[in-house]
């Protein structure tokens, strides 16, 4: 299989989103919400919230990783991207504790998607510019 790494940092997004998704529902039911509602509770609405957040990056994220393993290498693009799902993590936990707990998380997950984005935008010029 070509790119197992980066495949495996790609199940791994997806099931931390996934389990982001099962949190959501554990916590509608801890405090009495029931779908579609939105509101009505400070916990309830952080979970949400961290968890759409996650969704909100996943279309940067997502493209960013692979086309940074075509032009950087499979293990590298594994490397950020496991460093963007810890930083996701990061985030969702401290924005359920309080919102300002979110800034670390944050920013761990900013830098790595920062390094793939412009790292496979880098090499997608580089190639335009030099033909290789």
């Amino acid at each position: 299989m070509p790119f197992p790494a980066t495949s495996l940092a790609t199940l791994l997004a997806v099931l931390v989103y996934f389990w982001m998704s099962m949190q959501v529902g554990r916590t509608r039911g801890a405090v009495g919400i029931p779908a579609p509602a939105m509101t009505g509770n400070d916990l309830l609405e952080r979970t949400i919230r961290a968890h759409m957040n996650t969704l909100e990056w996943m279309p940067i994220f997502l493209p960013a990783l692979w086309l940074f393993a075509l032009g950087w290498g499979d293990k590298l693009a594994a490397l950020f991207g496991v460093i963007w799902v810890i930083g996701r993590i990061v985030y969702f936990l401290g924005y359920i504790r309080a919102p300002s707990g979110r800034a670390m998380g944050f920013y761990i997950q900013a830098l790595a998607g920062a390094v793939l984005l412009f790292g496979a935008l880098g090499r997608v010029v580089w190639s335009l510019v030099t033909g290789a």
